[in-house]
């Protein structure tokens, strides 16, 4: 073929909006040596029949920041690669039914404004003035985002085509993917022109991701965890009252979405375009008989209305206008659904130089922000935000094809579902479960998932309300509330006891591997037979990830990382790896019991041999207790003394029925949780990520600048520490009310925002609510009063000292 690429630094599969949007942001950042490949024609997959919605609101910091920055990119687009585009800034208007809904709308408008959106909370009336048409008797209020619209998808993919074709970027359509290899640290990307050798490949293949996805497990891939719903929205006649008030007002309705019956209805030129989300939904190319076809390019399935007409008749009754015209057209057709809900944006798990832009469930929506993130992981080696929301390594090896339909099709039937800090989704559970899973279940456990393991979040008692409906609040108090309490006194007063399997655990050995390990992290390691924390920054010196370093031996090390963080920091260490060194996951094979509390010195006496239960905190040995080896490391996340027994998974039985005979009562993630926050002990991925410096952090003892190796991140840390921090972590006392304070709400001072929270609990031991968070470091003294936003509320919180607030001196650690 005349004139075909045969070389690349980027090749991008999937010419849909987050293909062409990805490509658009490259060639931006100044890649242009880069080929997008499509097998039919460009938006031939859900781009084409998308509906165009593009809203910012979400309750995830991160997402939300990606559908802002959408919105903005969409606003300028056409003036900037000169293409014209149907982009309508109507304003949309998300109904609430219930106080609860109106909490969450509170908290996610409070996100907005830190952002710079303008959302604003209406009252029932102030809600029919914006929207004429609506029946609001029994609504509580609702939210109004002046941002929402929606825009034609294929123009929009038009327009990133064309910018990135007038930088130098090229498009080849009608030009299928028929394989991959890897040859001397390139890869080939074989089409039926020709191959292309190139440095990067980027999976944007929308619902055939994981047909490409296969292509890549010969070199260390994984089956791209998605499955395919079935999405219908439906096309009214025109409605001469729309087109009357659309005359006199000089543009459109604002888009309206009744999330709690789950709909959105949108004027669609003269008419409406409603979209339901039914509870009663169909996946589709999920079972033998109804293969995925070669090719569905510009194809829909037939209608299907029986799913849907309750929702219709819904809507009717909200806005009767829609019941006065008929249907003129129905869409029936394919989503792709992570199972999260949420896309795949960034590195592919197992795979060097190769990345995923795929499953995006709001394409359109999230289209733009996606192509940003995309060319800052592959140009950059990381992103303006903290994205771990969308990272394709937050799902591990449970992922399989049962639990990704039965996950797809939860999430897309509770699509506008609130998200409440008590409830935990059922489907597709359990995947993943520890040896004493069945002991630990009777004791009256209520699991959450972690990284696909089941974690007791809390212990029920008889009588105690387990149902679902009992976690519909935002509120500490529920019938968990008095068992958190009871966990974490007992853990203070006497000893308890935590099954944590899932704990991320590998083994680093091979001559050098200590100097290898210092030009990773910031601060230096531990003794032999002691232990520490060790913080990895990257170039930026911002967090990437933390992990416990035990030294077994000069050059043998055991590190140890959360749960959701696996496949992230296995492939942290991996891809940096000196030669001659070996680097093992045995997350699998070990279990952790955490043993904890001012009697967890007496219970070890009872029941452990050849322990010296003296050697200091932070120290770890071999040992035996109830006559099985095991590893003891004394350690505590609950800031009591205590122990952690690491031991293989057969032996995990005996032990912890040893612990319970020796008095330890069980206690779960929801009371380790608030004995961690009064410790000031950070989370990952909460108040430990990307979006935050070590020194921001307020982790400067494990910043050590002077030591003689570098490492990443290095020279970024000694010029802020030259510089003095912008905002710092801090511990707060919150005037709380019936709720404490979520991830992300705003800290206000003087009537600025000034800050974030980055979690917080109520703390039993302290009588207290906390929250951490980021504060900005002028306002840090202790003592100074600022405010935090509870959904919705300020609410009085002051500044305390650098320390925790349970045991500041760490007295009953060491004890």
């Amino acid at each position: 073929m005349p004139d075909f690429p045969t070389t690349a630094r980027v090749v991008i599969i999937g010419g849909g909006v987050v293909g062409t949007s990805s490509l658009y942001h490259l060639a931006k950042k100044g890649w242009t040596d880069c080929v997008l490949l499509e097998k039919n024609e460009l938006t031939a997959g859900s781009t084409w029949h998308a509906a165009g919605n593009v809203p910012t609101f979400s309750t995830s910091w991160s997402i939300m920041n990606m559908q802002r920055y959408s919105t903005e990119l969409y606003s300028r687009l056409a003036d900037e690669v000169d293409y014209p585009m149907n982009y309508h800034v109507t304003g949309s208007l998300r109904l609430a039914h219930s106080r609860e809904r109106m909490q969450e709308f509170e908290r996610a408008a409070g996100m907005g404004r830190y952002q710079g959106i303008d959302i604003e909370i209406l009252d029932p009336a102030e809600t029919k003035a914006r929207y004429p048409f609506l029946e609001t008797h029994d609504l509580v209020g609702s939210l109004y985002d002046p941002c929402d619209g929606d825009i034609d998808p294929a123009q929009l993919t038009q327009a990133l085509a064309k910018g990135a074709r007038d930088m130098g970027a090229r498009i080849l359509r009608f030009t299928p993917v028929t394989g991959i290899d890897r040859e001397n640290g390139e890869w080939i990307v074989h089409t039926e022109k020709g191959d292309i050798r190139c440095e990067y490949v980027v999976n944007a293949a929308g619902y055939y991701a994981q047909r490409v996805g296969e292509m890549f497990k010969p070199f260390g891939g994984r089956t791209v965890p998605m499955m395919v719903m079935s999405h219908q929205y439906l096309l009214s006649e025109e409605i001469p009252e729309i087109e009357a008030w659309s005359k006199e007002h000089g543009g459109k309705l604002p888009l309206l979405r009744d999330v709690d019956v789950s709909y959105y209805l949108r004027q669609e030129k003269n008419g409406f375009n409603l979209g339901p989300y039914e509870p009663n939904c169909r996946a589709h190319w999920v079972t033998p008989d109804d293969p995925m076809p070669d090719d569905f390019s510009f194809q829909l399935w037939n209608d299907d209305l029986d799913r849907i007409e309750d929702i219709v008749a819904d809507a009717m009754e909200r806005v009767p206008l829609l019941g006065s015209s008929g249907i003129s057209r129905v869409i029936n057709g394919p989503i792709p659904y992570a199972p999260d809900g949420n896309p795949l944006i960034g590195p592919m798990p197992g795979v060097p130089n190769a990345f995923e832009a795929c499953v995006f469930t709001f394409g359109i929506a999230q289209g733009g922000g996606a192509g940003k993130t995309l060319a800052e992981w592959i140009v950059d080696g990381y992103t303006e935000w903290d994205m771990w929301a969308v990272d394709p390594r937050r799902f591990t090896d449970y992922t399989d094809h049962d639990y990704c339909v039965a996950k797809g099709m939860e999430v897309y039937g509770h699509e506008y579902a609130m998200h409440f800090p008590w409830h935990e989704w059922p489907a597709g559970r359990p995947k993943k479960v520890s040896p004493v899973h069945d002991k630990v279940a009777a004791l009256g456990a209520q699991f959450g998932a972690y990284n696909g393991w089941e974690r007791a979040n809390w212990f029920a008692h008889p009588g105690d309300d387990t149902s679902e409906e009992a976690t519909q609040t935002w509120g500490r108090s529920g019938p968990w509330e008095p068992r958190i309490r009871e966990e974490a006194l007992a853990v203070r007063d006497g000893v308890g006891v935590l099954d944590l399997p899932g704990f991320s655990r590998f083994n680093l050995t091979g001559a050098g591997a200590a100097e290898w390990l210092l030009t990773r992290i910031a601060g230096n390691l531990p003794k032999v037979g002691r232990m520490s924390l060790a913080y990895f920054p990257d170039d930026r010196g911002r967090i990437l990830t933390e992990m416990s370093v035990m030294r077994h031996g000069e050059d043998h090390f055991t590190l140890i990382t959360a749960a959701a963080a696996q496949w992230h920091d296995f492939e942290l260490l991996k891809n940096n790896l000196a030669e001659g060194l070996e680097l093992t996951d045995h997350t699998s094979d070990y279990d952790t019991l955490i043993v904890t509390g001012p009697k967890s010195r007496e219970l070890f006496q009872q029941i452990s041999e050849g322990a010296d239960l003296t050697l200091p905190w932070l120290s770890h040995q071999p040992a035996k207790v109830a006559g099985r080896d095991v590893h003891l490391a004394r350690v505590s996340f609950a800031g009591e003394l205590g122990w952690e027994i690491h031991a293989k998974n057969a032996d995990i039985p005996a032990i912890y029925d040893a612990v319970l005979e020796a008095g330890a009562r069980p206690f779960g993630m929801w009371a380790l949780n608030s004995l961690r926050i009064e410790k000031g002990y950070r989370a990952w991925k909460g108040d430990l990520s990307t979006d935050y410096s070590l020194l921001e952090g307020g982790l400067d003892r494990f910043v050590k600048l002077d030591k003689p190796q570098d490492f990443p991140g290095k020279a970024a840390l000694l010029a802020e520490r030259q510089q003095g921090v912008k905002k710092r972590f801090v511990t707060l006392i919150v005037d709380a009310g019936e709720a404490d304070a979520p991830y992300m709400s705003t800290i206000w001072h003087d009537g600025q925002v000034v800050g974030e929270t980055t979690s917080g609990a109520w703390g039993y031991r302290v009588n207290a609510s906390i929250a951490l968070g980021m504060l900005r470091s002028d306002l840090t003294e202790p003592g100074t009063e600022v405010e935090v936003e509870i959904y919705g509320e300020r609410r009085r919180a002051v500044v305390q000292p650098d320390q925790p607030l349970w045991d500041p001196k760490n007295e009953r650690i060491r004890a």
